[in-house]
């Protein structure tokens, strides 16, 4: 959680007594206060490249164009209809200014003509678009007309919007900020996030995303405060305003008046009090009243985030995310690159044990380094991901798997599965797993003795119905909260606007938790919950009434699950889960729950 530092205490902003201040609600999703100056995320500075494509590859480069040109207008569509909550004449404003634009992407001459240079030129769909915005607004400037050049600028802004699809460029030059900088934009992806230093950026708020996006996640897991689903921000606030970032309570202000702004820093020193005062849980053990030990390890998006898990008493690794390895880059990492990350972050861990999951790419984690083996798709949650993809790609899994293999001769590591659906595909990987270690073998190469443990994401309703089975072919569960809340309630976890839908306390989500814990039980296998729930102080109880006995989260929530259980009775717990289990409605396991964490 971002609460202080040299970058939020040093640069904190003045209020500024000649604007009003103006404040506007989103998506608390990551909490914490920060105070700086805003930095607007402009979309421009994209590199095009540019080049002739063959005559048989002219179908599929229009193809390219035809899907960057519908998630322009997705996106455009999404922005209006989060606009059009806002009041007044700001949503008329701003929804003529959407409709223009979707004009544009609608068999407007921009369209038609970036098609016609694909298929006549043969251009590659970047350049052809660069090409064609280029002669339309000098044309529209050529006129002499002053709402013609007005209107050349959204050209030039559509254009660099289908650019960005067609590259899938995220954006960069985050490090030469100012430190303290607060970051808002229209879209932040989680390679955008993995990009952000907290040492040097204060927070960020955003038009779109939803509070378990994985990009909210990235924002807690590296403790900065961030709020997405702000309707109205981008035209409300110019880089170099002063903002104030609530990641708490969801809320933006800009232009913060003297008294705002110290009701703010109380708060934020408040926030730092409490902080130090959860400090002191770092060193006692996560151990119920009545003796139920509890294992509280850490998730990592980014290697740099360890020294932050053991710093909060973190007692290994319980989900490291390799997704890292293949954001912002335009080439894969090869297995000596990915082999030293492992390295260094299982001797960082002194013998705690690190738990590392295959490539799990797909859905709202693309990254542009897998180029030609990943397609974005008609539904990219359900389309090729995750093992999916690994799979179909032995090189990608061979390389994982073998710096996995060789990491493991310097600290105890498991190996995690996402997305696993059949006993099949755990059979599989099992076997490449063997193939791998005798090939490192006969190479001289130190691996693992024994194998490491091989390990299920349950993640899906499939996987979670067929528990009993899966339990008969792996070694270890760890249950994914984030993506089995979002399949089993058709709920994209990162759209703001069915955000309010996501419900962990769902009794259908509840029920597969269950089955999934008890099966894992029955068959003697460890069963961890390494999704968002797990960090929540909130749902600590049911967790451990149902029968959890290890939890992995954001290092930043260790302290306080660590002192909810310290403060717990299991017994009753255990009967709070089991009367929890028997209700029908969400409402009232909600009512039942709060009523136990404000008892117990």
């Amino acid at each position: 959680m971002k609460t202080e530092g040299k970058s939020s205490l040093h640069q904190a902003p003045s209020a500024s007594p000649s604007k009003a201040e103006k404040i506007i609600d989103g998506l608390a999703v990551a909490p914490g206060i920060a105070i700086g100056a805003a930095h607007l995320v402009e979309s421009g500075a994209v590199h095009v490249p540019e080049y002739r494509i063959e005559p048989e590859a002219v179908e599929a480069e229009r193809h390219r164009f035809a899907e960057a040109l519908a998630a322009a207008q997705q996106q455009i569509r999404k922005i209006k209809a989060k606009a059009a909550t806002l009041q007044g004449a700001a949503a008329e404003e701003i929804g003529f200014l959407l409709d223009a634009h979707l004009q544009m992407l609608t068999g407007s001459r921009v369209v038609r003509g970036v098609d016609r240079r694909i298929a006549e030129e043969r251009l590659n769909a970047e350049a052809a678009v660069q090409a064609e915005v280029t002669q339309v607004a000098q044309d529209f400037a050529a006129l002499g007309d002053a709402y013609l050049a007005a209107r050349a600028d959204d050209v030039r802004e559509v254009g660099d919007r289908l650019i960005r699809n067609l590259t899938q460029t995220p954006y960069q030059a985050f490090s030469r900020l100012p430190e303290g900088s607060i970051l808002l934009a229209e879209e932040l992806t989680p390679a955008d996030t993995a990009l952000m230093d907290p040492r040097r950026i204060g927070g960020f708020a955003t038009v779109l995303g939803g509070p378990e996006s994985h990009t909210a996640i990235m924002a807690r897991s590296l403790g900065l405060p961030a709020v997405l689903g702000v309707a109205g921000l981008i035209g409300a606030v110019k880089t170099g305003d002063p903002v104030i970032i609530d990641g708490t309570m969801g809320r933006i202000v800009i232009h913060p008046t003297t008294e705002t702004l110290k009701e703010y820093e109380r708060r934020r020193a408040e926030i730092a009090r409490v902080e130090r005062q959860l400090a002191r849980f770092k060193d006692l053990p996560a151990v119920t009243r009545d003796g139920t030990s509890v294992s509280l390890q850490a998730n990592l998006e980014l290697p740099r985030e360890l020294e932050m898990a053991l710093a909060a008493g973190a007692e290994g690794v319980g989900l490291l995310r390799t997704e890292f390895l293949y954001m912002n880059r335009e080439d894969l990492p090869e297995e000596e690159e990915q082999y030293e990350a492992f390295r260094r972050l299982t001797e960082g861990l002194g013998g705690r044990p690190i738990t590392i999951r295959t490539l799990d790419v797909g859905g709202d984690k693309l990254a542009y380094s897998l180029g030609h083996h990943i397609g974005v798709g008609n539904n990219p949650a359900l389309g090729l991901r995750a093992i999916r993809l690994s799979l179909r790609e032995r090189s990608l899994l061979d390389a994982q798997l073998a710096a996995m293999l060789r990491a493991g001769a310097h600290g105890p590591v498991r190996i995690l599965l996402p997305m696993i659906s059949s006993v099949g595909e755990v059979r599989q990987v099992r076997e490449i797993l063997k193939t791998v270690a005798r090939r490192l073998q006969r190479r001289g190469v130190r691996i693992a003795d024994p194998l490491p443990p091989l390990g299920v994401m349950v993640e899906i309703p499939g996987a979670a119905l067929a528990a009993d089975a899966l339990a008969q072919v792996a070694d270890f569960f760890a249950i994914g909260t984030n993506d089995l809340t979002m399949y089993t309630l058709a709920i994209d976890r990162g759209e703001e606007q069915v955000a309010h839908l996501y419900n962990p306390l769902h009794p259908a989500v509840l029920r597969l938790l269950q089955f999934a814990t008890e099966a894992g039980l029955r068959a003697r296998i460890p069963v961890s919950v390494c999704g968002e729930i797990a960090g929540d102080p909130r749902y600590t109880p049911l967790l451990l009434g149902l029968g959890i006995r290890d939890l992995s989260m954001a290092a930043t929530a260790l302290p306080r699950v660590k002192q909810r259980i310290r403060s717990l009775d299991y017994q009753a717990a255990n009967r709070c889960a089991g009367f929890i289990m028997e209700q029908a409605d969400s409402g009232r396991i909600a009512a039942l729950l709060d009523d136990f964490n404000t008892l117990a």
